[in-house]
């Protein structure tokens, strides 16, 4: 029963972190993302591909995040001119690409075979069984700190902006803004935040297969961002 609430928690965590991301980058920028769990796929296997060289865990997740954003800087770059309904489109069919990189190119990512016995984070510290728990507790300070500077960043002026091409961009262009440059740095902070998921996601795994990382996690997301109430990073923790 411990071990089945820790696994909820530490799922729930996850989901939670996923969320964060893709709600900068719907609930403040209004940008429409059905490809988000691009991100995360990429986090996670970024992550474990580098801890099977012998990257240390702490340095792998960290650029796992940055390739993440990066990520989303060049989607951003080439899609964001685009209306709502063909941005939709584009980030979905990105997002199948990127499932498709890591299914086929075997030499690098074993393919269907999947990732397994990679370095999981301060593993062996605790005894196996408490490890769970210890898992849990990293992963709910990093979205207790992603929370609480995302709740800087959009109640500080940069944050107001988003809320104004949110509302109408046509206005923020009005006020001299440049309404691209900000959807961008929305779009590339959302896919680092779900790059950092994907790292904790295949932590829990402990292995890693292409199929893990399907559409329907980009749309759970967007379940969650809409229970909580979009634009409302409280409301996604609850969501």
């Amino acid at each position: 029963m411990f071990e089945y609430i820790t696994s909820l928690i530490i799922f729930a965590s996850i989901f939670a972190l996923f969320s964060l991301g893709l709600n900068l980058q719907w609930g403040f920028a209004g940008l429409v993302n059905f490809g988000h769990v691009a991100f995360m796929t990429v986090g996670a296997y970024t992550t474990v591909l580098l801890s099977l060289k012998g990257v240390p865990w702490y340095f792998a997740f960290v650029i796992a995040s940055a390739l993440a954003g990066l990520l989303g800087l060049l989607i951003g770059l080439t899609t964001l001119r685009l209306r709502e309904d063909y941005l939709a489109i584009v980030t979905i069919g990105v997002s199948e690409m990127v499932r498709l990189v890591v299914n086929n190119e075997e030499w690098l990512t074993r393919g269907t075979r999947g990732v397994y016995g990679y370095e999981r984070p301060l593993f062996g510290l605790v005894p196996p069984p408490a490890y769970p728990l210890l898992l849990a507790a990293m992963l709910l300070i990093v979205l207790g700190l992603v929370y609480w500077r995302l709740e800087w960043l959009v109640r500080s002026p940069w944050g107001r902006v988003l809320k104004a091409i949110r509302e109408d961009e046509e206005v923020a262009k009005a006020l001299g803004k440049n309404v691209f440059w900000y959807k961008l740095q929305a779009f590339a902070i959302g896919g680092a935040i779900a790059g950092m998921a994907g790292s904790f996601f295949a932590w829990q795994l402990t292995t890693v297969y292409p199929d893990s990382f399907i559409p329907l996690i980009t749309f759970q997301a967007w379940t969650i961002v809409t229970i909580g109430g979009a634009g409302s990073n409280l409301g996604v923790l609850i969501g």
